[in-house]
C-alpha cells in the first residue's frame, strides 16, 4: 500500500465517473471494490468520493437527466497550472469542453479531448490531491489510452504534458510508456481496426482487485457485463467489463502481487 502526495505534471492523479442514476452506481461500486462514499464538491452537479480506509480513490458524478451522454470513467492528468495546460491543448489540435473552473477549495479542473477525441480531465490540486491511496484491491492500478495508432496522438500529448515517449519494441504491439522523469505513468495503445466504433478512441481505467476472476463474476452479479473475460497479461491478469450503465474499465490483479 502506497498513500499518494502531491502528483508531479502529467501524472494520472485521479479517476471520475458520469452516471445517471447516481445512488445505483455507488451501491454497484461499493459492493465491487468495498468503497465507502462522501459528498464532494458539486460545482458540476451532484458528485461523491469512494473512499477506502478513508482515503479518496475515484469520483462518481451524476449526469444531468436532460443530457443522454454515455456513462464512462475519466482519467485525470495532473498540472500545476490548469489554465496554461488548457491553452497548450487548444494549441496542439486538442479541445476542451470545460473549464477551466474552480471546485471549491479542492482544486482546478478542465475536461479536453486530445485530436482523435479521446476525453481526459486534467486537474490543478489544491486541498485535493487525488487518488490518496494505490497498491491495494480498490484502486486504480494504471490508465491507457486506446487509440488506432500511437504516433500522432503521442506527439499531442508530448507536447502538452512533456512526456518522454518509450516505445515497446515489438514486431505486433503498438505500445508506447509515458514517463514523468524515469517513470512510466501511463500507456498509449494502437489497436488498429480492433478499436470499437462506438467508442472510438478512449482513455482506460485499470482497477487493482484481489482475484480477477472472482472480481468479474461478481461484476456480473451485480448487474455488469464481462466484456472480455479473464485473461493473464505481462501487466498481470485482466479482464474488461462495465458496469450497469455500460461504463467500461478494466480489472487487473497486477503482476508480482
Amino acid at each position: 500500500m502506497t498513500e499518494a502526495t502531491r502528483h508531479e505534471p502529467g501524472t494520472p492523479c485521479w479517476v471520475s465517473l458520469m452516471a445517471h442514476r447516481l445512488d445505483a452506481t455507488q451501491e454497484f461500486y461499493g459492493e465491487l471494490f468495498g468503497w465507502q462514499f462522501e459528498p464532494g464538491p458539486q460545482q458540476l452537479g451532484p458528485y461523491v468520493r469512494g473512499l477506502l480506509d478513508g482515503r479518496e480513490v475515484a469520483g462518481i458524478g451524476q449526469l444531468p437527466a436532460d443530457r443522454d451522454l454515455p456513462t464512462a470513467w475519466t482519467t485525470y492528468l495532473a498540472s500545476n497550472d490548469a489554465g496554461g495546460t488548457a491553452e497548450a491543448v487548444r494549441c496542439s489540435g486538442g479541445t476542451v469542453a470545460v473549464g477551466p473552473i474552480t471546485a471549491a477549495d479542492a482544486g482546478r479542473l478542465v475536461i479536453c479531448s486530445d485530436p482523435t477525441g479521446a476525453v481526459f480531465g486534467v486537474w490543478q490540486a489544491a486541498a485535493h490531491l487525488g487518488t490518496g491511496i494505490v497498491g491495494v484491491p480498490g484502486t486504480p492500478a494504471w490508465n491507457e489510452l486506446l487509440t488506432q495508432e500511437t504516433e500522432s496522438v503521442g506527439k499531442f500529448y508530448k507536447t502538452v504534458f512533456g512526456y518522454e515517449l518509450d516505445p515497446v519494441v515489438s514486431a505486433d504491439l503498438d505500445l508506447v510508456m509515458l514517463k514523468v522523469g524515469d517513470r512510466p505513468v501511463a500507456s498509449l495503445h494502437g489497436v488498429g481496426a480492433s478499436l470499437p466504433r462506438d467508442r472510438g478512441a478512449h482513455w482506460m481505467t485499470w482497477f487493482e482487485v484481489a482475484d480477477t476472476d472472482a472480481a468479474a463474476r461478481r461484476v456480473a452479479e451485480l448487474g455488469g457485463q464481462v466484456l472480455q473475460p479473464p485473461r493473464d497479461d505481462p501487466a498481470g491478469r485482466l479482464a474488461t467489463v462495465a458496469d450497469p450503465e455500460g461504463a467500461v474499465f478494466t480489472i487487473v490483479r497486477s503482476a508480482g502481487r
